[in-house]
């Protein structure tokens, strides 16, 4: 199979979706995800520095070439070289063509009704709890967003280049903490005094785990909330609300699944990786998993935790049910009204 024809034409539909969608977010996060993409593009190392002025000459080349799709009436996706021609969507179908090839092919759609699409090498696959996870490792073609896990039917996509390059701005941004934060406390797990790239790495590969594990609570929240919490979804249009209504569901995914199993692990450092990544809406709807945490030095109550996990499995299921009633019976309004009650700011 020609590789590059076939990476050729999912990087062309990549750049469709990023001229329509790459710039509606904000300023900073848009610079930030571009510096990470630069890089990428350039084939440059994780902690290689990227020259301001050679950053800034790339993005304007991006947006000319976006603008050209636009203009052109190029945004088209093209359909995919194999098989007489495959829908870019059929993801089922482009996975069973390429798997000989060790290569493994991503098509959905993320936040705010997003496609996502990439294709990159399969560094290996297993079935767990009647699921099969499968994780990718280089990328031979993707956007400007690059989601380092995703769910989809019986399935798991873990995508570890992303992931590691989502830790590595992280570390960037952040700079170096204090003892109580929770995001350098997880990455003093891995790096035994190690390079930041050598402990980023290893961190990437610990935490696949945690990602793993939140997926799988993704999947058991969806057995509870039924098919018609996507539907919902879909027809939101509302991005406050759906950042509302995905953090519900990521917080019972989590009392489901992640934060027993490391509880149960006592996985340390997954947990203060759990921590740092607890903020946003998720923080402001749940603010009681902030009683886990110690003060001053960043430590783990477990018995707190645990409490608080247990009070959680109940608590967001039945709020996630919640929103699904009121979809059914009032619609998009109803919904819409609701998030705004849970979470005002």
């Amino acid at each position: 199979m020609p590789i590059a024809k076939l990476a050729a034409a999912v990087q062309h539909n990549c750049d469709v979706i990023d001229a329509r969608h790459a710039r509606d977010s904000g300023l900073c996060t848009y610079l930030l995800g571009m510096r990470e993409y630069f890089r990428w593009v350039s084939g440059l190392g994780l902690g290689a520095a990227a020259d301001p002025g050679a950053v800034g000459s790339w993005i304007a080349r991006r947006e000319r070439h976006w603008e050209a799709l636009l203009d052109q009436g190029a945004d088209r996706l093209v359909a995919l070289p194999l098989g007489g021609g495959l829908d870019a969507y059929d993801e089922e179908a482009v996975n069973e063509q390429i798997a000989d090839d060790r290569l493994v092919y991503g098509a959905g759609i993320g936040r705010f009704g997003v496609p996502l699409f990439f294709l990159a090498r399969r560094e290996w696959q297993a079935r767990r709890d009647g699921v099969q996870i499968v994780v990718a490792g280089d990328e031979l073609a993707r956007g400007y967003v690059a989601t380092p896990a995703v769910s989809r039917g019986s399935t798991i996509l873990v995508r570890l280049d992303a992931l590691r390059r989502w830790l590595w701005t992280r570390a960037e941004v952040a700079g170096p903490r204090g003892p109580s934060d929770a995001f350098w406390s997880a990455l003093k797990a891995y790096d035994r005094g190690a390079r930041l790239d050598d402990a980023i790495e290893s961190m990437a590969r610990g935490e696949l785990e945690s990602l793993v594990l939140h997926e799988l609570g993704e999947l058991r929240a969806g057995q509870i909330v039924g098919p018609d919490w996507e539907r919902m979804l879909e027809q939101l249009g509302d991005r406050r609300s759906e950042l509302v209504v995905r953090a519900v569901r990521d917080l019972l995914a989590d009392c489901l699944v992640t934060l027993p199993v490391l509880l149960e692990r006592r996985a340390t450092a997954s947990l203060h990786f759990w921590f740092s990544n607890f903020d946003g809406v998720r923080r402001a709807l749940a603010p009681q998993f902030l009683d886990a945490r110690g003060e001053g030095v960043c430590s783990v109550d477990e018995d707190r935790l645990n409490a608080a996990v247990a009070r959680g499995q109940t608590q967001w299921a039945s709020l996630a049910m919640d929103l699904v009633g009121r979809w059914r019976q009032g619609g998009r309004e109803a919904v819409l009204a609701q998030t705004v009650a849970l979470y005002p700011a």
